[in-house]
């Protein structure tokens, strides 16, 4: 049997120059993406939102990134401080499952770009905690377009298939969970299993927490997530051999957070974690389903629950209300929820709900 001890961090770092650029560290992360940046002319929200829901595809097009106001930022930075340590012991927790599981020589490969920060944060605590250094890779998958099969041909040409796992920062209805097991039965050995911080969804063990708990990163973009757009796919960018493509925003050097966050959940590491004992009976799908049938929603897809799904919708969708669960009408948790709402003009509608503390529902934009 070949020694599973050869492709290791030096590996990683030898191959650099297939990654593209992002304000990460190059031991921390390598980008498995085609870097973009200048070729594709971000549009505003508005514009996009028609075109989405007119039938084009959200990956052939980016987003202009929100700049925060100063008091969206002054909410940020208090969430940060309040809950960098429930998302360090969410870390703790998940790495210890990940080391039992899958022992020392996992390759973490997180889905770009949500779950890159929290890859990264995992593989500080295997080594703050087991002095391991794992490999990590970042690679897209993309909602009913799949998993970049050319990212994963360069992974199983390096590394044994049953090594690779796949992070991701959290599981709203499980939408990429279920484009992961139905494109990976095609990598023979490979797992479709899913480590995440929160998984509200209750569908997945390999999780930090199945409590809905904000993790900071998911307040912001491209700050927070190494400078890095989310992923982009379109034939006349992307060539049949090239990784899915991404930006690199290096004029937001300045505004660039991505370790002010990793630094923060660092400083609360514990080798001691404490599991919660939640237990929602049901999956949060089925709790979706009657969210749409209660507003009379047609489409799923335009409902989007949990905290880090709403903050999303609110950053870059046209949203047409939020839905907070009544138990957390003045939970600091969802402060930078309803500052966003306040920003954008946004309804804030209380609704009880089990497996989430809120939801945010996009706009159906009549003229399209």
């Amino acid at each position: 049997m070949e020694d599973r001890n050869k492709f290791d961090v030096n590996e990683q770092n030898k191959d650099r120059s297939i990654g593209m650029p992002s304000s990460y560290r190059e031991e921390d992360v390598v980008l498995l993406l085609k870097n973009i940046t200048g070729l594709v002319e971000p549009q505003p929200t508005q514009e996009r939102e028609k075109l989405i829901q007119s039938g084009r595809h959200y990956s052939e097009m980016l987003p202009i990134e929100y700049v925060p106001t100063e008091k969206y930022m002054q909410v940020y930075e208090e969430s940060l401080k309040q809950y960098a340590k429930p998302v360090a012991n969410a870390v703790g927790v998940l790495s210890d499952k990940i080391m039992q599981r899958r022992g020392k020589d996992v390759v973490l490969v997180s889905l770009a770009r949500a779950g890159i920060p929290i890859g990264i944060l995992i593989r500080h605590y295997i080594r703050y905690k087991y002095n391991l250094d794992v490999p990590h890779y970042s690679i897209s998958i993309i909602r009913g377009r799949g998993i970049d099969d050319n990212a994963m041909k360069y992974l199983l040409k390096h590394y044994h298939a049953d090594q690779l796992l796949f992070v991701d920062g959290w599981i709203g209805k499980g939408a990429i969970l279920n484009e992961l097991k139905k494109d990976i039965s095609a990598y023979e050995g490979v797992s479709s299993e899913i480590a995440v911080i929160a998984d509200p969804a209750n569908v997945t063990d390999l999780c930090g927490t199945h409590e809905d708990i904000l993790i900071p990163s998911s307040c912001l973009n491209s700050t927070v997530s190494g400078l890095v757009s989310r992923t982009f796919l379109r034939s006349d960018i992307i060539g049949e051999n090239d990784f899915h493509g991404a930006v690199f925003y290096e004029n937001l050097r300045d505004a660039d957070l991505s370790y002010d966050f990793i630094d923060a959940i660092e400083k609360e590491f514990s080798t001691a974690n404490h599991e919660d004992s939640i237990s929602v009976e049901g999956y949060g799908i089925d709790e979706v389903r009657e969210i749409a049938e209660e507003f009379g929603i047609d489409d799923i897809n335009l409902i989007k629950p949990g905290i880090g799904e709403a903050t999303r919708v609110l950053l870059r969708r046209v949203p047409w209300k939020i839905l907070i669960d009544e138990r957390y009408r003045e939970d600091a948790q969802l402060g930078h929820l309803i500052r966003l709402a306040e920003e954008k003009q946004v309804p804030v509608e209380y609704y009880p709900m089990k497996h989430y503390k809120c939801c945010g529902m996009i706009k159906k934009l009549a003229d399209t």
